[in-house]
């Protein structure tokens, strides 16, 4: 007979977290976002990593979709039309693996749906078993968000008081909630957008979460956003092509300022050279650049890839493309001066979700929140 005394426990069970629990299990915790966020992006500069691809720099797999098709039922090409799953595995006080899938579509927004749905899966780095199955448009949101949150903790004057928000979008909501974070005299929001709705749905948000902004100014212009602000935060997706990107001009950037682009930019070249340009992971551009021919910015906006493109032709020197991890960690010197420019570019990798989700799901089972479901007690094929 079977020793079923001695026999190892084959059961799996694991943590089903819906879009509330994750807010109880504090996805929504910025302050919190932004102190992980700074971790992974040291853990990320000394490589205690993994992403996709041999090289382990890779965004994640996609698949798209083809402008006609033969096929009854097949989508179609269109504005954010695709699916994606964005793996990893993460080191330092994480120790865990997880992937990222989601389907996107700005239709859906037409039946009142995000234009993304996201969930994702936290695994056991050493088993593979699944630790929580999460609801994840908040915990991507969040971690995005956070990300220009350190860039400003360790990038801005410590005395920033003025915001510029160019794209009142989701991106920009996080974003001003990690600048506020870690900026807490911030007390003037300048707002461009191209549609008044957003504006108005902006301006209303920011008035009922934040009451230490105390100014709150709709301008009708990039430029009004940039001029005179101490943190512009620049999120207005374009179609491909650095002639369509948003420009900005030297002349409207103030002695200080700290520039967040995190989608499509374009800058005049006296602000290129007078700025210093840093990344929150230079080699995830690289890794990017490296499947690019050509004039990689043109294809994809991120500011990043334009620093790809200099050091590549020469016009820049690899040291002048900076990472925030290097000075996170005291390699690189931050600021120096109240005068000196940065331009920060925010690419986004599956990590971040990987680092929010170990917090997240950490502190759901510290608090007993979330619904356990079982994949079995023992595995049919083993």
């Amino acid at each position: 007979m079977p020793d079923t005394q001695n026999a190892p426990d084959t059961t799996i069970e694991f943590l089903y977290l819906s879009e509330p629990d994750m807010i109880a299990a504090g996805v929504t915790d910025m302050a919190a976002c932004v102190d992980t966020m700074s971790e992974m992006l040291v853990d990320f500069k000394r490589g205690d990593y993994r992403m996709a691809g041999v090289e382990n720099d890779l965004h994640g797999a996609q698949i798209y979709f083809p402008q006609e098709s033969p096929f009854e039922g097949m989508p179609l090409d269109g504005p954010d039309r695709r699916f994606m799953a964005m793996p990893a595995y993460l080191g330092g006080s994480f120790q865990t693996a997880g992937c990222k899938w989601y389907g996107s579509n700005v239709e859906n927004r037409k039946i009142g749906l995000p234009r993304s749905i996201l969930m994702f899966t936290l695994n056991d780095k050493d088993t593979g078993a699944p630790l929580a199955h999460m609801s994840a448009n908040l915990l991507s949101a969040y971690r995005t968000g956070a990300i220009p949150g350190v860039g400003a903790r360790y990038l801005a004057r410590e005395d920033a008081k003025v915001v510029g928000i160019a794209g009142p979008g989701p991106m920009n909501r996080t974003s001003l909630e990690a600048l506020v974070a870690v900026r807490p005299g911030i007390d003037t929001v300048k707002v461009f957008g191209r549609s008044q709705g957003s504006i108005d749905a902006y301006i209303g948000w920011v008035r009922e979460n934040f009451p230490g902004i105390t100014t709150i100014e709709q301008v009708d212009s990039l430029q009004g956003a940039v001029e005179g602000a101490d943190i512009v935060s620049i999120a207005i997706p374009s179609p491909s092509g650095v002639e369509h990107y948003p420009y900005v001009a030297d002349e409207w950037v103030k002695p200080g300022a700290l520039v967040l682009c995190s989608a499509h930019l374009a800058l005049e070249e006296s602000l290129v050279q007078r700025a210093r340009h840093v990344a929150d992971a230079r080699s995830i551009y690289e890794a990017w650049g490296a499947e690019l021919p050509g004039n990689a910015h043109d294809t994809v906006g991120i500011w990043g890839m334009a620093l790809v493109d200099r050091v590549r032709d020469g016009r820049m020197a690899p040291e002048q493309f900076e990472d925030l991890g290097e000075i996170i960690e005291g390699d690189t010197r931050g600021r120096t001066s109240d005068d000196e420019v940065f331009i920060y570019s925010v690419g986004g990798m599956p990590v971040e979700d990987v680092a929010w989700a170990t917090r997240v799901y950490r502190n759901a089972v510290e608090r007993g929140i979330g619904t356990k479901l079982k994949l079995w007690d023992k595995p049919a094929l083993a």
